[in-house]
């Protein structure tokens, strides 16, 4: 066949970067993939280039690569892109968790639902919405694989407005499998589950080890306090929905009424986890702040090593879904799709979260039917903000947005509809450079 191409919209998100297309190369059918490498800053483009020449150097890959500015030069004849791109850098950004806590609502990370992800969405769905048509004209038979939040409200924009096909990726479900079958001395590979719902807010409706039940023993062990401090928010949830939700505490605690709207709430469940991503305000932000100072220092360190690096392939779908695609083993992934009738109480044609199966002929969800109506109704809240969201951004609506944020069930925990208008405003007017859909921002 002939060579495959695969092509990288935001190359410059380099711990993306590298670890997929070490991924990729793994694989017979793209040893001699060509990568195309795409971002909008020239430095992090250069490093980019420099990782890929130094993961197919020494794994004496047939692989080539190019580096350039020019999208549609990338794109050009691709079999598969992947998007990890971001609209706006810390300057930008920060305001979407530094105006909210303002009037009391309290991020962690911020990038996903919420005030917060809504007006991340408001600026990257229109630039998602370019990739795609240049897709649909330049590599129509490409698939899209998308890694950029918020997941579920670029993912609708996408797959309603667009013939691309495109799936979004989170690492969130098998991250939780695999952290879920250790605190029960298991393995990944030795766990079968179904998993299903919204990104972020997808749940393990079966979790088993052959025919054997494992929830009976993971609610016995996640109450050993050890363990309960590790995922306090998702343990509390848990214990009191009956099913284990994917993504960490510090995401999950903005996505309800039940855990950061007061004070006390967030120092007893917010501030004492034990992973990498503890719940304490704006900690990403934080997180980003720092490492902008000093990845600059740690990607040469990178490339100037002289240690071996691994060439093992590692957990994330894509490079599994795009062998896949080539014609590849069939692959089964969980991948947020639009609701045609896969899940049976969310809206339909809402973005879920879903298994489906790749191969040559593409992408296939697989029907699951309803949820627990606990676990439906949690999911139909955030669908209905979401959905506001993406109307107002592809119409250019403020109103729409705002009562997006309204029924956010963050924002409404804490604020009266009057401060929520007044918060979005002030989001608006921080934001309108930003927002090429709006032509009139006014609330």
């Amino acid at each position: 066949m002939p060579r495959p191409k695969i092509c990288f919209i935001g190359a410059g998100s380099l711990g993306f970067t590298r670890g997929l297309v070490r991924d990729l190369l793994t694989f017979p059918l793209m040893r001699d993939a060509h990568i195309a490498l795409m971002d909008i800053d020239p430095e992090r483009l250069s490093f980019a280039k420099q990782a890929v020449e130094k993961i197919i150097e020494l794994g004496k890959y047939p692989a080539t690569i190019e580096a350039t500015l020019d999208r549609k030069q990338a794109l050009k004849g691709a079999d598969a892109v992947l998007t990890t791109i971001l609209v706006g850098d810390t300057s930008v950004w920060r305001h979407d968790i530094e105006i909210p806590k303002k009037y009391g609502v309290d991020f962690n990370v911020g990038d996903t639902r919420g005030v917060a992800g809504i007006f991340r969405a408001l600026r990257t769905i229109p630039v998602l919405l370019d990739i795609c048509r240049d897709i649909e004209n330049l590599c129509p038979n490409a698939i899209l694989l998308n890694y950029t939040n918020p997941m579920a409200m670029n993912c609708k924009a996408m797959q309603s407005q667009t013939s691309v096909k495109v799936t979004g990726l989170c690492h969130s479900v098998q991250g939780t499998a695999a952290m879920l079958a250790s605190w029960i001395g298991l393995k990944y590979e030795e766990v079968d589950y179904l998993c299903a719902g919204i990104n972020h807010q997808a749940w393990f409706l079966e979790f088993k080890k052959g025919h054997k039940d494992l929830y009976p023993e993971l609610r016995k062990t996640v109450q050993k306090k050890e363990i309960y401090n590790r995922e306090i928010v998702r343990n509390e949830m848990f214990l009191h929905l009956g099913y284990y939700v994917t993504e960490s505490s510090g995401h999950n605690s903005e996505y309800n009424w039940w855990f950061r709207k007061r004070p006390d709430l967030i120092k007893k469940y917010c501030t004492g986890g034990k992973n990498w991503n503890p719940g304490e305000h704006a900690f990403i932000l934080k997180h980003y702040l720092k490492t902008e100072k000093t990845w600059k220092k740690q990607v040469k360190q990178w490339l100037e090593s002289k240690e071996p690096i691994s060439l093992q392939r590692g957990g994330e779908y894509a490079a599994y879904i795009i062998n896949a695609y080539l014609g590849g083993e069939i692959y089964r992934f969980n991948g947020n799709v639009l609701n045609k009738g896969l899940i049976d109480n969310l809206p339909q044609n809402a973005c879920v979260e879903v298994p489906v199966f790749v191969d040559r002929k593409g992408f296939h969800p697989v029907h699951v039917g309803p949820l627990p109506p606990q676990l439906a109704a949690l999911n139909n809240i955030n669908i209905a903000s979401e959905e506001m969201a993406v109307a107002g951004c592809l119409n250019g609506d403020p109103e729409m947005v705002f009562w997006a944020v309204a029924y956010d069930p963050l924002s409404a925990a804490v604020l009266s509809l009057a401060e929520i208008r007044k918060m979005v405003r002030e989001l608006f007017i921080k934001n309108k450079n930003y927002l090429p859909t709006f032509k009139n921002i006014r609330l």
